[in-house]
């Protein structure tokens, strides 16, 4: 196990959830806010400066802690490229920075989340790992096509009716990972 024993199924869901809830919360509440900020996100320089560096300490990390098997004579040669690797993308990867990095971002969260789910007995857990594949899925294209991402949120925020949709669908998500959190043991 790479991640701490206190990551739990339970606190996933629960962390998970209100993320979730307080997210989609803060879209109906302060929807022109929410719109305007997801419209410059994709090409925002800062978060992508940010979360870059977020992704590149957390492979670090990874790189660090785990068992790398055959691989670990590769270890200190990983651990000098990937500061050179984050730097670089900082500066040369200018268009979408934000976009990639945050698909990077979800690309390493699945994994301590699936692994919080992994042989549970209770179906609940199905809520948390139903989501994180389909996080997956949308941060592959992410990282390889990030326009896609610009494209969902022009999706989204053309209509009333779809933000509304949208924001309604991830609360009433979130709120069955939130109380669902509850029900394990």
């Amino acid at each position: 196990m790479i991640y701490p024993d206190w990551l739990q199924l339970k606190y996933t869901m629960l962390g998970v959830g209100l993320l979730l809830v307080v997210g989609h919360l803060l879209a109906l509440v302060k929807p022109k806010a929410a719109q305007d900020w997801l419209r410059t996100f994709p090409r925002s320089r800062p978060a992508g400066v940010v979360l870059s560096i977020a992704a590149g300490a957390w492979f670090f990390m990874l790189v660090k802690m785990m068992d790398l098997g055959e691989f670990s004579t590769w270890r200190q040669t990983v651990l000098m490229l990937t500061p050179v690797a984050t730097v670089l993308s900082i500066l040369y990867m200018r268009d979408f920075l934000a976009v990639r990095a945050l698909g990077t971002l979800a690309l390493l969260a699945a994994e301590p989340l699936l692994e919080s789910a992994f042989m549970r007995p209770e179906q609940i857990r199905l809520l948390l790992v139903s989501l994180v594949y389909v996080w997956l899925l949308f941060a592959m294209f992410w990282v390889g096509m990030p326009y896609t991402l610009r494209n969902q949120i022009t999706w989204v925020i053309a209509s009333e009716k779809r933000w509304r949709a949208a924001a309604f669908a991830g609360l009433a998500y979130g709120s069955l990972l939130f109380g669902g959190s509850f029900l394990i043991h």
